[in-house]
């Protein structure tokens, strides 16, 4: 039957919900990946009439991803029936969804979004050449909805990749994909802006925001498929819309996520089957006008603040200290913590990154070798399967807690941890054990074997939650 979404009232992601990550093959694959790191005003001149020659080799590397799920259902009837027949035979139907995907390399690899392929039974994709195959999914990262499917086929037509940390607002962007169903369609528009975080698209897994907004025509279907420069190289992957009040159309307000950061995780996806980020190891803050000014610096000065460190963090071990204030990295501009947790998190461990801050009102260039962020995810976790960090002023502002609120909040519940009943997101415990919280560390130590006590603040209310640790 066909996938029916709900009317949306706002952000909205497109492509049904199908299928997990799954483990890459035993053998390691081979990525052969086109990269082209030039900037879109580096290599054109003149004005273009047509971009018909740029995007018609574009179109050969963007597919139509069919997925389709068994779902099954119990019977409603009437209790008397139940009585006179006992337990009723489940009723199956399939469900079908619609979107779109990028080849990237010449044997098959196929970036799309998780969304897209999530709990998907069977995965079709159609060529725009008229071929159809059936699709392995190689992998899945919910949190930046970015997943690689596989197609066996050679020497197929993949997309050139550009640097995505170059787009500037004004730059022509064209999508292409498949939306409603119609057929591979492209749209212009340009860039309207950057580094889009904070829109609760991923709210709900503690994913990593960084959309590229465009103007450019985004419907249903079109998830997964190609944003693309006036020159036809890959700059993002279309993910969800903003539609107006009771609608979901397009309202000329679109998100893709920047192909920098989809590249890592494919490689991370191919490569080892799993995904692997950048990890610096600081505790960080927005950077208030009076905390400016009493660290000398001006009121209007943008960064982030360190509020704490690990001494054995990579972080610590590249020079950087307490209320050092990073300014940018990698040469892009930092202004507050998502901008700099994005940036981190979409880097391989293993890489280095240049870094500006300002310590003792003067500007400094620190280099920091990033560690992998899945080894430190003991530091970050309260409980196992449970993910928090200290309340920051971001985090403070998300859940709609008070100013002079402490405590920590609680970022991610794995759904087989023991506590997934009992916490969720968004909570914020303010104690433990009948002691009050600053930090991650102190919520740590104040935890003890067998029963304890937390005080959670949670829509405007405290409430005790009782919570058993082997």
């Amino acid at each position: 039957m066909k996938n029916r979404l709900p009317a949306l009232t706002a952000l909205a992601l497109f492509g049904l919900a199908l299928l997990p990550a799954c483990r890459a093959e035993d053998a390691k694959p081979k990525l052969d990946l086109k990269l082209d790191p030039s900037a879109l005003a580096e290599s054109t001149g003149g004005r273009a009439t047509s971009y018909a020659d740029v995007l018609q080799p574009v179109q050969k590397t963007v597919v139509s991803v069919y997925s389709s799920k068994i779902v099954r259902e119990q019977l409603q009837v009437p209790d008397f029936f139940r009585q006179f027949y006992g337990q009723l035979p489940e009723r199956q139907s399939r469900q079908e969804g619609l979107g779109s995907g990028v080849i990237v390399s010449k044997n098959g690899y196929i970036l799309t979004n998780n969304h897209v392929v999530a709990e998907a039974d069977e995965l079709k994709v159609s060529l725009n050449d008229g071929r159809e195959f059936t699709a392995k999914l190689i992998g899945a990262d919910p949190k930046t909805d970015v997943a690689v499917i596989k197609i066996e086929a050679e020497d197929l037509p993949f997309a050139t990749l550009a640097d995505s940390d170059k787009l500037r607002v004004g730059d022509l962007v064209f999508a292409v994909g498949n939306p409603l169903g119609v057929g591979q369609t492209v749209t212009m528009g340009i860039v309207s802006a950057t580094g889009r975080d904070n829109l609760g698209l991923l709210a709900d897994r503690g994913g990593y925001e960084n959309f590229i907004q465009t103007d450019a025509s985004i419907n249903q279907g079109n998830s997964g498929g190609a944003l693309v420069d006036a020159q036809g190289r890959l700059v993002g992957i279309n993910t969800a819309i903003l539609s107006g009040r009771g609608g979901s159309g397009n309202i000329g307000i679109g998100f893709a996520i920047p192909v920098n950061q989809a590249a890592t995780v494919l490689t991370s996806l191919v490569e080892t089957g799993t995904v692997q980020r950048g990890y610096l190891g600081v505790n960080i803050d927005e950077l208030k006008p009076d905390v400016a000014e009493a660290l000398g610096l001006k009121k209007d000065q943008r960064g982030v603040i360190i509020t704490n460190l690990p001494k054995d963090s990579p972080a610590a071990k590249a020079g950087l200290e307490r209320s050092d204030v990073v300014i940018a990295i990698e040469g892009q501009e930092v202004s507050t913590p998502q901008d700099l947790r994005n940036r981190v998190a979409a880097r391989a461990p293993g890489s280095e990154v240049e870094l500006r801050v300002l310590r003792d009102g003067k500007e400094k260039t620190i280099k920091a070798k990033l560690g992998a962020l899945s080894a430190a995810q003991a530091a970050t976790e309260l409980l196992p399967g449970v993910s928090a960090k200290t309340l920051d002023t971001e985090a403070r502002r998300q859940v709609g807690a008070p100013r002079d609120l402490e405590g920590v909040v609680i970022t991610e519940v794995e759904e087989d941890s023991a506590y997934a009943e009992r916490l969720s997101p968004g909570m914020v415990v303010v104690e433990v054990n009948r002691e009050p919280v600053s930090d991650l560390e102190s919520a740590q130590r104040l935890l003890k074997p067998g029963r304890n006590l937390l005080i959670v603040y949670v829509r405007g209310l405290f409430t005790p939650i009782a919570v058993s640790v082997k």
